[in-house]
């Protein structure tokens, strides 16, 4: 995956952004959209492809556009660049293979420890019982 090549298949969309920047956030169309359609990308494989609609499918819609939207900053062009920088860390985090989870078996210390624990416990709630003074009870 070539991100310099990735970044020229991009579509950008800026729209009004909500939070900072009172009365410039009603005029000045500060959010910005970066779209990615998997469908026409030469620069991903088809199992890079894959696994990013298998990974990110809530954010992909039924045309196959994978769309990451930012208004944090106050300016356009930050925003378009956030918007670069997370569509790369979502697309960079779904391609990775997970490593497999190796099953280790518990210690024989921890499983003792474990053992020690409910003895007490157990002691501790056994004491907590009525207490009778007459024998025969």
């Amino acid at each position: 995956m070539n991100l310099t090549e990735l970044i020229k298949e991009l579509r950008f969309v800026s729209s009004r952004s909500g939070g900072r920047g009172g009365q410039n956030v009603n005029k000045v169309e500060t959010a910005v959209t970066a779209l990615l359609d998997l469908g026409q990308t030469m620069h991903l494989s088809d199992f890079e492809k894959k696994m990013i609609r298998e990974k990110l499918k809530t954010r992909i819609n039924s045309a196959g556009i994978l769309s990451v939207r930012a208004q944090v900053h106050r300016t356009q062009w930050a925003n378009r660049e956030e918007s670069i920088n997370v569509m790369f860390r979502l697309i960079k985090n779904a391609i990775q293979k997970k490593k497999p989870r190796i099953a280790t078996k518990v210690s024989a210390g921890a499983t003792e420890k474990r053992l020690q624990s409910k003895k007490r416990k157990a002691q501790l709630k056994s004491g907590r019982g009525r207490i009778s003074f007459n024998k025969d009870e």
